[in-house]
C-alpha cells in the first residue's frame, strides 16, 4: 500500500477494552480530499471507533491528529472544523426543527442558517411544507438522519464523521446521500474529507475513495479501491476444478454448476490448467471475502 501523503486523521495505539472485545487499532490514516468508508459487520467496532475519532468516547488509550497538526486531540479549533452524524438521541427528542437551527447556530460559529432551511427543504424534513415546530421524536429515523446531516451540512467544516448515514435512509435518499458526500468533496477543492461506516457497502460504494475494513476490532484491510480491485481478482470456474481451486482462492463460494471466488492477484498462477474466468471484483465481494476469511483463522 502506497503511503498517504495528505491526511485528514492520524492515529497511533488506539485501544478499548469492553467485556469480550478489544478495539485495537495499531497505526490509522485517514487520506486527505477523499470519501473513506469505514466497512465491518455489526459489532466489529466501528461506533467505538468513530467515537473515539469524533471526540464522543474518551475513555480510550493512544493519540490522535487531525489535519496534519502537531497537537494531539480534539480542541475548540478542530470541534469547528469537523461535523458528525450518529445513531440514537443525537438530538434532544424534545427540540423542534427551529431549535435545531437556534442551538447550532449557538454552538458552531461557522453554521449558515440559510443553508440549513435550503437543505431542510430539499430532503423534504417536516413535510412538503416543512414544519418548523415538529420535534425531533415525532420525526421517523430517515428523517432524523436527515435533520443530521442538513444540520452538518449547513457548517463550513473540513472532516465528516458518519456513523452508519445510510441504514435509516430508503434507497433513493441512499443515492441522493452519495451526491451530497461528492458534492462536499468537489466543494472542498481537495481539502475536505469524508469518513463513514457501513456494513453494507453496495449502497455506497460508488462515493467510496478508499476503504477501511474492520473485523474483531482491528484493521485487516486498506487502501484506495482501485488498488484494492488489483490486489483481489474475481475468479470463476467449472465444479469439476473447485476443490483444487479452494487451496488458491481467498474465499469460495461454490455449487452444483460451479465456483466463484476471490484470488490474491500475486497467486494467480496457483490456477494455471483450470477453466477460469477472470473479473474484476466490487468492494462488497472484497470485503466480504476478507471478512470471512478472519471470521476463519478466528476460528482454528
Amino acid at each position: 500500500m502506497s503511503k498517504i501523503e495528505e491526511k485528514a486523521l492520524e492515529a497511533w495505539n488506539l485501544q478499548k477494552n469492553f467485556k469480550g472485545f478489544k478495539l485495537s487499532v495499531s497505526r490509522l490514516e485517514l487520506p486527505k480530499g477523499f470519501a473513506t468508508a469505514l466497512i465491518g459487520e455489526n459489532g466489529a467496532g466501528k461506533t467505538t471507533l468513530l467515537n473515539i475519532l469524533a471526540g464522543i468516547r474518551l475513555d480510550y488509550k493512544g493519540e490522535i491528529s487531525y489535519f496534519n497538526r502537531q497537537e494531539k486531540g480534539i480542541d475548540t479549533d478542530v470541534q469547528e472544523q469537523m461535523g458528525y452524524t450518529g445513531p440514537g438521541c443525537y438530538f434532544l427528542p424534545q427540540w423542534t426543527i427551529s431549535q435545531v437551527e437556534e442551538i447550532s447556530e449557538l454552538l458552531f460559529t461557522n453554521f449558515h442558517r440559510d443553508r440549513y432551511r435550503r437543505l431542510c427543504g430539499e430532503l423534504g424534513i417536516g413535510g412538503s411544507g416543512m414544519d418548523v415546530t415538529k420535534q425531533v421524536k415525532s420525526l421517523s429515523d430517515g428523517n432524523r438522519m436527515k435533520l443530521m446531516l442538513a444540520a452538518v451540512l449547513a457548517r463550513d467544516t473540513k472532516l465528516l464523521v458518519l456513523d452508519e448515514p445510510a441504514s435509516p435512509l430508503d434507497p433513493l435518499m441512499r443515492d441522493r446521500l452519495c451526491d451530497m458526500i461528492r458534492d462536499y468533496l468537489d466543494q472542498g477543492s481537495g481539502e475536505k474529507s469524508v469518513f463513514f461506516s457501513t456494513h453494507n457497502i453496495s449502497d455506497m460504494e460508488n462515493v467510496t475513495d478508499y476503504a477501511i475494513i474492520l473485523e474483531h476490532g482491528c484493521i485487516v484491510e486498506q487502501g484506495f479501491v482501485e488498488d484494492l480491485k488489483e490486489k483481489y481478482i474475481l475468479v470463476k470456474g467449472e465444479a469439476a476444478d473447485a476443490e483444487q481451486a479452494k487451496k488458491v482462492l481467498f474465499s469460495m463460494n461454490r455449487s452444483a454448476y460451479g465456483f466463484e471466488g476471490i484470488c490474491l492477484a500475486e497467486k494467480l498462477e496457483g490456477l494455471a490448467g483450470m477453466d477460469v474466468s477472470m473479473e474484476t471484483p466490487t468492494l462488497s465481494q472484497i470485503s466480504v471475502a476478507v471478512m470471512k476469511s478472519m471470521q476463519g483463522e478466528k476460528k482454528i
